[in-house]
């Protein structure tokens, strides 16, 4: 785990829905982690210059309050690891077609990240696909990016073409995905039943960090598209049930965050 990396992780696990938390309490957490206080520091200073948090005053203490638009990709992040995996697939393909001029390839490129981070995959060039991506929040990525004149956005059912076996395999990085998920399970089932609120506080934060580090590789398959043994929602549903119960557990480490 990278400082900056964690740094997100901590936004999106511990600090969501609020989007400000004290530098002491980072501080804190982070050294927890096993990050010296310099590292911390020079980690969210790396973050304010790329303008992913912003510095605020309040009284003697300094904060930082990730920008809107990492609070954008937290908010995604939240939506995909803790609404989706109960959710049934309604059968409708979301598929997203681009043109971009090559005078747009920077914001093209950044725009193409984004769409990942949503849950779409690429099976050909120009061309995007995902069964559950959120419409509202692609369309948000759209206008971001003033890119409307050079998007065609639509659901569609799939009829004919090729096994809808091979489209995935080509849109998406399964194998990568199932060995990520091979390994979050496995880490929660070696966890012991009785743990101290500093080694719940730890598991927790490196199980979040995995878990949303798995979204890149996976779009939320729904059971009727996933391979035989693929079981990323069921994965996710375990994680859901670890994370509460590591929260609870950790809940003395917690509550500071709310201090003033």
């Amino acid at each position: 785990m990278r400082a900056r990396s964690t740094l997100f992780t901590l936004y999106t696990e511990l600090v969501y829905p609020d989007d400000t938390v004290w530098i002491g309490q980072l501080v804190h957490w982070m050294e927890l982690l096993g990050f010296s206080e310099p590292a911390v520091r020079a980690a969210v200073s790396r973050s304010a210059a790329r303008g992913w948090v912003m510095p605020e005053r309040k009284g003697r203490r300094a904060y930082y309050r990730l920008s809107p638009r990492v609070y954008w990709q937290v908010r995604q992040v939240r939506r995909r690891l803790c609404e989706m995996h109960d959710a049934p697939w309604d059968r409708l393909w979301r598929i997203l077609v681009y043109a971009v001029p090559e005078g747009l390839r920077s914001q093209r490129d950044k725009f193409r990240n984004e769409l990942v981070l949503l849950g779409y995959g690429t099976p050909a060039p120009g061309v995007w696909v995902s069964p559950t991506a959120d419409l509202d929040a692609t369309r948000e990525l759209v206008r971001y990016y003033q890119l409307e004149p050079y998007v065609e956005l639509f659901r569609a059912e799939r009829v004919g073409g090729e096994p809808v076996s091979r489209l995935v395999e080509r849109a998406f990085h399964l194998e990568e995905a199932a060995a990520r998920y091979r390994e979050l399970d496995a880490r929660m089932a070696a966890l012991p039943q009785e743990l101290s609120a500093e080694r719940a506080f730890v598991e927790l934060v490196h199980l979040a960090h995995e878990a949303r580090k798995v979204l890149f590789f996976d779009p939320g398959l729904p059971p009727e598209l996933a391979p035989p043994d693929f079981d990323g929602r069921e994965v996710l549903k375990r994680f859901s049930v670890v994370r509460g119960r590591l929260r609870e557990a950790a809940a003395p480490l917690l509550v500071e965050a709310t201090l003033p």
